[in-house]
């Protein structure tokens, strides 16, 4: 399971430097806890990231309690959702959280963590990506970033069914 969560999200990260979304080293426009708005053109800026992360810090993770919920950022939260919530981090920093040799980059899609002195807190998919089932220690550093939208930290869609509206004829 652990394998098709990492895939998923490596498909994920592949389709957007593919469409050209990906901007290293570079801010989301909405660079808060809000949602893009209305007039929002999805553009990235240059800047750097003025906020400092610790290179290890505690973790937990979330998700089951808050499904169906919206995010800080604007995400309905499901279980597919592969993200991070940190309290000072713009929406849409990618963060690399590495635990115990497995590496994985995740946007940040929510604040939080507010329980156990944490600094990060994961989403459940993100957590079974690398194996984390409780409080842990992870290595931590910022990566990038992309725009902040609704579907941030979603698989994305596979070729086929974008192009026939969801529907995949069965072989």
């Amino acid at each position: 399971m652990r394998f098709r969560f990492t895939t998923i999200f490596l498909a994920l990260l592949a389709a957007l430097l593919g469409a050209g979304v990906l901007a290293v080293g570079a801010f989301a426009s909405t660079g808060g806890a809000a949602g893009p708005s209305a007039g929002s053109t999805g553009t990235t800026s240059t800047s750097t990231p003025a906020t400092k992360i610790p290179k290890s810090a505690i973790a937990t993770w979330f998700g089951p309690g808050f499904y169906g919920q919206h995010t800080a950022c604007g995400q309905t939260l499901t279980p597919a959702t592969v993200g991070v919530a940190n309290r000072k981090l713009p929406c849409g920093t990618l963060v690399k959280v590495t635990y115990h040799g497995q590496g994985l980059t995740v946007p940040v899609v929510d604040r939080g963590p507010y329980a156990n002195g944490a600094d990060w807190d994961l989403t459940a998919a993100a957590a079974q990506a690398l194996g984390i089932e409780e409080t842990v220690r992870v290595a931590t550093a910022i990566v990038g970033a992309v725009p902040n939208t609704p579907s941030l930290g979603l698989p994305s869609v596979a070729p086929a069914a974008a192009l026939t509206g969801g529907a995949v004829a069965a072989g």
